[in-house]
C-alpha cells in the first residue's frame, strides 16, 4: 500500500478577479470609426490632378470644394458637440457615417463642379464634423479620468494613421482604375465603420454599469484638498466666450489649421509632383508624415499627463514653424523626407494639450460644446488657407509664399500658448445631475 504523501497537495488557486474596463472598447471603435473616417476626408488630395486632366478645373476651383468641406467639418462641431454632451457620442458618429458613405459614393457620379461642391464640400463635410477631434475631446473625458491624454493622443492620431494607410492605397487605386473606383471603395469603408459603430459603440461609462476610470480616486483627493473644492465640470458658452483663455486658443487653432489642413492636407502631394517627386515618393512622404505624427500625437498626450499643456503646445507650434521654413528649399526626395519627419512629428500633435487646457478650464460636462467652438476656429482658418494658397497658386505658379506665411503664422500661434492664464479663469460650482452646459 502507497504511503500518504508528506506534504498536502497545494489548494488550488482563485481566479483572479480582474474586470476588464469597457472604455477600452469604446476607444478601439471610436479609433476605427475616425481612422476610415480620416482617409475619406483627406482623399480629394488624390483627386487633384485626375479632376484637372478630366474636367479641365483649375487648383482654385477644386480648393473652393476642400475650403468648404473644411468649413462644414468645423462648422458642425459645436453642434455635433453640443449634441454629444446632452445625447452622447453614438448617435452622432452613425448619422455622421452615414452621411460620409452617402458623400463619397455620390462622387463617382459626378460630371460638374457644382456636383463636386455639393457631394464633396456639402455632404462629406458635414459628415466628417461629427467624427472630428470634438468626438475625441467627448469619449476621452467622458470615459477617463486617469491617461486621459494618452487616450486624446490615441484617438487624435486616428486621423494620421488614417492617411498612412489609405492616402497610399487611394492613390494607388486612382493610378490603376480611376478616381471613381476609389470614391465608392471609400463609401464602402464607411458603411463598415456604421456597422461596428452600430454593434459596440457605447455613449457613456453608466450604459454598462461602469464609472470613467480614476473617477473615484479623483473625487477622493479633490475632497481631501483644503476647502474641498472639487474641478470645475461645467462652463456656459457665454461663460466661455468671456475669457481670454478661450480666444486665445481659438485664435492659436485657426492658425493650426491653416497650416494643417489648409496648406499642408490640400497641396502636399500636389506640390510634391509639381517639383517633380514621383508618385511613389510622395506617397511615402504622406506614410512618414503620418506614422511620426502617431508618435508625435502620443508623446503630447502623455506629456500633458505629466507637465504644462501651455509648454507642450507652444513646442509644438514652434516645431511646426521649423518645418515650413525648410520646405520651400526642398527639391528632391531627400528633403522632403526630412521635411516629413519634422512636420509629421506636430501633424496632429496640437490635439491633446489644445483639449486638455479647455477640459481643465472649462469642465468635462462642457467640452463638447466649447471644444467644438474653438475646432470651428481650426477649420476656418484651414479653409482660409485652402482657398487662399489655391489662389496664390494660380498667381505666383507654386506654393512658397504660402509656406513661408505659414510658418511666420506658427511662431505667433507658440506666442499666443504661451500668453494662455495657467490656472482656469472660470470655477463654477458642479451642476445638478443631468443639465449640461448651455
Amino acid at each position: 500500500m502507497d504511503n500518504a504523501p508528506d506534504t498536502p497537495y497545494p489548494r488550488r488557486r482563485k481566479p483572479l478577479n480582474v474586470r476588464f474596463f469597457y472604455g477600452w472598447v469604446v476607444v478601439a471603435t471610436t479609433f476605427t470609426a475616425s481612422l476610415m473616417a480620416a482617409g475619406i476626408r483627406a482623399a480629394p488630395q488624390t483627386f487633384v490632378r485626375p479632376l484637372e486632366a478630366e474636367f479641365g478645373w483649375g487648383r482654385g476651383a477644386i480648393n473652393a470644394a476642400v475650403s468648404l468641406n473644411l468649413v462644414l467639418y468645423g462648422a458642425i462641431g459645436p453642434f455635433a458637440g453640443r449634441v454629444q454632451d446632452r445625447r452622447g457620442p453614438r448617435v452622432v458618429m452613425l448619422v455622421a457615417l452615414t452621411l460620409l458613405a452617402v458623400g463619397a459614393g455620390a462622387t463617382a457620379f459626378i460630371n460638374r463642379l457644382w456636383e463636386f461642391l455639393l457631394v464633396w464640400g456639402l455632404i462629406v463635410g458635414t459628415g466628417a464634423g461629427g467624427i472630428s477631434s470634438v468626438l475625441a475631446a467627448s469619449v476621452a473625458h467622458r470615459w477617463f479620468v486617469r491617461h486621459r491624454g494618452v487616450v486624446l493622443g490615441l484617438l487624435n492620431s486616428a486621423g494620421s494613421t488614417g492617411q498612412l494607410i489609405f492616402i497610399p492605397v487611394v492613390l494607388g487605386m486612382v493610378v490603376a482604375w480611376g478616381w471613381r473606383v476609389a470614391a465608392m471603395t471609400l463609401s464602402s469603408l464607411a458603411v463598415v465603420a456604421f456597422l461596428l459603430v452600430w454593434w459596440l459603440m457605447r455613449s457613456d461609462p453608466a450604459d454598462v454599469g461602469e464609472e470613467a476610470l480614476g473617477e473615484s480616486e479623483a473625487n477622493a483627493a479633490a475632497a481631501a484638498r483644503p476647502g474641498g473644492m472639487a474641478p470645475v465640470t461645467t462652463t456656459t458658452v457665454r461663460d466661455a466666450l468671456r475669457t481670454r483663455t478661450f480666444w486665445l486658443l481659438a485664435a492659436g487653432y485657426a492658425i493650426c489649421g491653416g497650416t494643417s489642413n489648409g496648406l499642408i492636407g490640400a497641396n502636399m502631394i500636389p506640390h510634391a509632383l509639381d517639383i517633380g517627386i514621383s508618385h511613389q515618393v510622395a506617397s511615402i512622404t504622406v506614410g512618414i508624415m503620418a506614422g511620426l505624427n502617431f508618435v508625435g500625437t502620443m508623446g503630447a498626450g502623455w506629456l500633458c499627463d505629466r507637465m504644462d499643456p501651455r509648454k507642450v503646445l507652444a513646442w509644438i507650434y514652434g516645431l511646426r514653424a521649423v518645418s515650413l521654413f525648410i520646405l520651400p528649399s526642398v527639391t528632391g526626395p531627400a528633403g522632403m523626407f526630412v521635411f516629413a519627419v519634422i512636420y509629421g512629428l506636430d501633424w496632429f500633435a496640437t490635439v491633446p494639450p489644445v483639449v486638455a487646457i479647455a477640459g481643465n478650464t472649462f469642465g468635462k460636462n462642457s467640452v463638447g460644446s466649447i471644444y467644438g467652438l474653438i475646432f470651428l476656429a481650426h477649420q476656418l482658418g484651414g479653409a482660409a488657407m485652402a482657398q487662399g494658397s489655391g489662389i496664390a497658386y494660380d498667381v505666383f505658379g507654386d506654393y512658397v509664399p504660402s509656406f513661408l506665411t505659414g510658418a511666420v503664422l506658427a511662431v505667433l500661434a507658440a506666442g499666443m500658448s504661451l500668453a494662455i492664464a495657467k490656472d482656469p479663469p472660470v470655477r463654477l460650482a458642479p451642476p445638478q445631475p443631468g443639465l449640461a452646459a448651455t
